[in-house]
């Protein structure tokens, strides 16, 4: 450092004078650098050999780079698209970005691509492709729900197809309504798929005629399962819990499985949800003509009684068996038409009028369970057009089945009792909890 000059200690240090400053500070400086100048020269003395350096040579080369690459094997995209109605293999690939003559070709001519030929318009179908539209990987979902893999093998460039395991996933939605014309409408406003609707309307249909018993204002609330497979949705699963609120009345349906192969629906006290018989034997369909004691006959053009009430509905569409029973007629009777009869708990019998064919079998003393199909609907017999005429008997006396009173299902059985309480107290929670925030939301 400038402040321990080495001369210092040898003694011989001029006596400084405060009248020639500059003076003395050119001479301090010039004692500073003589050290230094000692290294510098020492050092030059010293022999190369004896430092032991090596003398090389400096060379200057030019090295050629090699080009740069404008796409990399790890540059690859993720898209995802929906088969629309009269889609062609070519038109979804274009869609996708894909520009790949072998894919399209694989596609378009290989048996084991089958199935991706045949996708139903509303299938999601994903790829994995280069940044310049080359197909590395497609997959989707069969009709069985399995999905399939189609990928390039790297080695040999060829496509390959593959079934892989599904992994079903179950997820809980919620949807309310407010029922302003019929539940089908309602049900659309709220997002909440046909099958739930059906299902919404079958748990509930031995207690309301939502034919004639629904209101402007009515509500509902929904908790249903939707089946996912690989992360696509699959299908709309069943309803776990669901309240409907008609003319100000509240009615409840819980689901519960007392094993891996039985369940059923009750009411928060344990009560069967279900009748012994449906209300209607077809899902939902609008009602032609009622009940009466006179009614004037299109046909006849006479004023006679009308002892059942006729859905109508387009021709082959599914009549269901309204409850279990036992086929007691199958045949064609004069002004129904086709018709079958069938016999339930000796009392009571139900009657499925011009149908334009019977179900593949059905015969007498077929023994049958509620919500079988066992006929569909025509304009066989006395009929303007194709409706259902259907009739329900109580000891041969027949009754509007639109008000009749219908006899209970089976309660839940004592022993699963203790096991239905908590899934019971679990379920109202959320009805509640869900009615509640959706009356605040409308308010």
């Amino acid at each position: 450092m400038l402040t321990q000059n080495p001369l210092r200690q040898g003694g011989k240090i001029p006596e400084r004078r405060k009248t020639d400053s500059k003076k003395m500070l050119r001479w301090f400086v010039a004692l500073s650098t003589l050290p230094l100048l000692g290294v510098v020269t020492a050092f030059g003395l010293v022999p190369q050999d004896d430092l032991g350096l090596v003398l090389t040579d400096t060379a200057i080369e030019e090295i050629a780079l090699p080009d740069v690459f404008t796409e990399t094997a790890a540059a690859s995209f993720w898209r995802s698209e929906r088969m629309q109605r009269g889609d062609t293999v070519d038109e979804l690939l274009r869609r996708l970005d894909i520009e790949d003559a072998d894919a399209s070709d694989y596609l378009r001519k290989s048996p084991e691509a089958g199935s991706f030929r045949k996708l139903p318009a509303g299938t999601e179908v994903q790829v994995e492709s280069t940044a310049s539209g080359g197909l590395i990987a497609l997959r989707y979902l069969d009709a069985k729900g399995t999905q399939l893999l189609i990928e390039k093998d790297q080695p040999d460039g060829a496509f390959r197809t593959a079934a892989l395991p599904a992994q079903l996933e179950q997820r809980l939605f919620v949807r309310t309504g407010e029922i302003k014309t019929n539940l089908y409408a309602a049900a659309d406003e709220a997002g909440l798929p046909e099958a739930a609707a059906n299902q919404l309307n079958e748990l509930f249909s031995g207690d309301i005629d939502f034919h004639h018993d629904l209101r402007r204002g009515d509500k509902f609330t929904v908790v249903y399962e939707m089946t996912y497979s690989n992360g696509a949705l699959l299908r709309t699963g069943r309803i776990k819990a669901a309240e409907f609120i008609n003319q100000g009345r509240t009615y409840r349906a819980i689901y519960f499985q007392n094993d891996e192969q039985h369940g059923d629906y009750y009411t928060p006290e344990g009560k069967s949800v279900h009748k012994a018989f449906l209300r209607s034997p077809i899902a939902f369909s609008r009602i032609s003509s009622g009940f009466s004691n006179s009614r004037f006959h299109p046909i006849l053009n006479k004023w006679r009684s009308h002892r059942g009430t006729d859905f109508a509905a387009p021709t082959g569409t599914g009549v269901k068996a309204t409850a279990d029973g036992v086929i007691t007629l199958v045949d064609s009777q004069n002004s129904y038409g086709n018709v079958v009869t069938i016999n339930h708990q000796d009392r009571y019998t139900t009657v499925y009028g011009h149908l334009s064919r019977f179900a593949k079998g059905l015969r007498r003393g077929q023994r049958v369970a509620q919500g079988d199909v066992i006929g569909y609907v025509g304009s066989t017999g006395l009929a303007t057009g194709p409706h259902l005429h259907y009739e329900f008997r109580v000891n041969g006396q027949q009754k509007n089945p639109m008000r009749v009173a219908l006899p209970d299902a089976s309660p839940i059985n004592a022993e699963y009792l203790p096991a239905f309480q908590p899934v019971a107290e679990d379920s109202v929670a959320r009805l509640n909890l869900l009615r509640n925030t959706n009356l605040a939301r409308l308010e």
